[in-house]
């Protein structure tokens, strides 16, 4: 019995020592697959974002995968040397779903820390964003469609982030506005199609010369037909950061002053109806332009004593309405000649008025009034 017992502990031995061999071998062989899959997906992930990107390391888990350093250098005509620089990326899949149906992939989250991102309106208005991945040429075979791969995101969160907008349609070079401190959210975006309603979130910092304000989106886009409602406020913005909105260059400057805005804008089939107040507050004006200097092309005196009159606070409705597919319908222009008429109806200045009081102005002035009054 006991050679018996013997050999038996002999054989368990001996399975033992050659399972955890194998356990070994197995567990090496996985660290290193792991280490080939990681570089092959991190080869993968820089090659689809473009040869202007690049990932400083990718990590798999469990459960999510981690990309750390993302970075997307900017294009020869861009304002800025980077369009997209995100320290940390976590993607968290459904493993669940991507197994059942990989003709349609299912993400449950993606979170982006300590991000930068520059964003273009070009001077014809379009608003261009990540060109080299949203703007990208697609190849022959896949214009129709057929073989793209829809990826269907829960949650998209981008936390403690700056942006950078660069604004080519209100002057050159492009007028820039920095955001910091940018917590953005948004809720079921699919990808490549674009299709349904996207629930969206904005809160950040307007950054401006002598002080920062506050600035927070509410609302949703339905981006394949361009349908969209949002709630827009602006809390104390520093007017000089606003400044080229508000008037043109040959008029009269802000030394200070600070804005509030509330904004319901609602587009559907193309139409915008967006009902609003923005109210001035502590303006003070330059002494730029003389006697016939203007301000939203108002008379300068005009909108001091009103100032004066309301203890320097300058409340004022309005409404912005319009085609965007209308070529000739400017948000710019639309947002100054109404900003500037529901200022004058406020004041009780009339156009008649205006027009006794510039009678002796320069052309220019004039040529103004012209053209915000569409007179």
């Amino acid at each position: 019995m006991s050679g018996t017992g013997g050999m038996r502990q002999r054989r368990l031995a001996r399975f033992a020592a050659i399972t955890l061999v194998v356990l070994l071998v197995l567990a090496g062989a996985g660290f290193f697959g792991l280490r080939y899959a990681t570089s092959l997906l991190k080869s993968q992930v820089e090659a689809a974002l473009g040869e202007n990107s690049q990932v400083g390391a990718i990590h798999v888990g469990w459960s999510a995968i981690e990309v750390q350093d993302l970075r997307i250098r900017a294009p020869r005509d861009w304002p800025a040397q980077e369009t997209l620089h995100a320290a940390r990326i976590v993607i968290v899949p459904d493993l669940r779903g991507l197994l059942s149906d990989r003709s349609h992939i299912k993400i449950h989250s993606i979170t982006i820390d300590d991000a930068y991102l520059s964003v273009l309106r070009t001077r014809n208005g379009r608003l261009r964003l990540l060109p080299s991945l949203l703007e990208a040429k697609k190849a022959p075979e896949e214009k129709g469609g057929g073989n793209a791969v829809e990826v269907s995101i829960g949650k998209i969160e981008l936390r403690g982030s700056q942006v950078e907008f660069y604004d080519a349609s209100i002057k050159q070079p492009a007028h820039r506005i920095r955001l910091d401190a940018l917590h953005v959210t948004a809720e079921q975006l699919n990808v490549p199609s674009l299709s349904g309603r996207t629930e969206v979130r904005i809160d950040g910092i307007v950054k401006g010369i002598k002080r920062d304000g506050k600035l927070t989106i509410v609302g949703w886009l339905e981006m394949t037909n361009k349908n969209s409602k949002l709630d827009t406020r602006l809390s104390g913005v520093d007017l000089l950061t606003l400044q080229p909105y508000l008037i043109k260059a040959a008029e009269t400057g802000v030394k200070r002053g600070t804005l509030d805005l509330q904004l319901q804008s609602t587009v559907t089939a193309n139409r915008l109806h967006a009902p609003g107040k923005i109210t001035l507050i502590d303006l003070e004006l330059s002494e730029k332009g003389g006697g016939f200097g203007t301000f939203m092309g108002l008379p300068r005196q005009a909108v001091v004593a009103g100032l004066k009159d309301r203890n320097n606070r300058i409340t004022v409705q309005f409404t912005l309405e319009g085609r965007l597919d209308d070529p000739r319908f400017s948000l710019n222009e639309s947002f100054a000649k109404t900003i500037g008429a529901a200022t004058a109806g406020l004041l009780g200045i009339s156009i008649e008025g205006l027009a006794k009081q510039l009678g002796n102005a320069p052309q220019s002035i004039g040529s103004a009034l012209k053209n915000l009054f569409g007179k």
